[in-house]
C-alpha cells in the first residue's frame, strides 16, 4: 500500500498518540492536531482547536501543503465533564457536545472536500462503549459518543458511492495514567464488569483504527466496532 496522508485529531497522547504511531509504523504521512501543536516522533504537529472552524481550516491547509489532501481522517479529539445530572450545568453539556460531536463534524466537513475530489477516503470516529451502554455521571459524554453512530451512518448513506467509508470504533476501558491511578478496589470493580478481565491497551484500539483505514476494509461502512473486552456485548 502506498503511503497516504493521515490526520488524527487529538493525537498527542493516549489513544490518539497510539493511532498516530501505528500509521507512522506503516509508512504513512501522519499529521496530528492538538491545542499545543505537540506531536509524536515522525508526525507533523499542527496546533488546532476543533471547536473553531477557522482554526481547523488553517490546520488542514498546513497538512495539505505538507502531505497532500487528507485520505484518512481519525476524529479522536474529545473531552469529559463528568458529573451527575442534578449538578450538570448547560455549559457542562454543551461544551462536551461542541468538542466531541460538533468538533467531529467540523473536521469531517473540511476533509470531505479533498476526499470527494479524489473519490476515496476513510473516516474513523472514536466513540466509546459508553455511547450505547450508558453510565451514570456521563450524560453529556454518552450523548456525544452515541451521536457519532448516527453521523457515521448518515455519512455512509451520503458518501458511500464516492469511495468514502465512515465507521465508529468504540473503546471500553483503556489502560492509561488515569486508570493506573485508581485504587485497587475501584480497579477490581471495573475489571469485574469486563469479561476479558483486563483493561485494553491503547495499541489494541489503534490496530483496529489502522485496519479500518486500509484497503482491506473498503467494504465496511456505517459499522460500530467495539474494542471493549466484551463489556458492551453489542450495545
Amino acid at each position: 500500500m502506498s503511503e497516504r496522508s493521515v490526520l488524527i485529531t487529538g493525537g498527542n497522547r493516549g489513544i490518539g498518540r497510539a493511532i498516530a504511531e501505528a500509521f507512522i509504523a506503516d509508512g504513512d504521512r501522519v499529521a496530528v492536531t492538538t491545542r499545543s501543536g505537540e506531536a509524536p516522533e515522525g508526525a507533523l504537529g499542527v496546533a488546532a482547536d476543533v471547536t473553531d472552524s477557522a482554526s481547523i481550516d488553517a490546520a488542514f491547509k498546513q497538512v495539505e501543503d505538507a502531505h497532500g489532501p487528507v485520505e484518512v481522517l481519525v476524529a479522536n479529539a474529545g473531552i469529559t465533564r463528568d458529573t451527575l445530572l442534578m449538578r450538570m450545568s448547560e455549559d457542562d453539556f454543551s461544551d462536551v457536545l461542541d468538542t466531541n460531536l460538533t468538533g467531529a463534524f467540523r473536521v469531517i466537513k473540511r476533509a470531505n472536500k479533498g476526499m470527494l475530489k479524489q473519490k476515496k477516503g476513510r473516516i474513523v470516529l472514536i466513540g466509546s462503549v459508553v455511547g450505547l451502554y450508558g453510565t451514570p455521571g456521563q450524560i453529556n459524554y454518552a450523548s456525544s459518543k452515541a451521536a457519532l453512530v448516527g453521523m457515521a451512518r448518515s455519512l455512509t448513506r451520503e458518501l458511500g458511492g464516492r469511495g468514502i467509508t465512515a465507521n465508529v470504533v468504540a473503546p471500553g476501558f483503556v489502560r492509561s495514567d488515569m486508570t493506573d491511578a485508581l485504587d485497587e478496589d475501584t480497579q477490581k470493580k471495573y475489571l469485574e464488569s469486563i469479561p476479558a478481565g483486563r483493561f485494553a491497551e491503547a495499541e489494541e484500539v489503534a490496530e483496529v483504527v489502522k485496519w479500518l483505514g486500509s484497503d482491506a476494509a473498503a467494504y465496511i461502512s456505517g459499522a460500530v466496532i467495539p474494542v471493549d473486552g466484551g463489556l458492551g456485548m453489542g450495545h
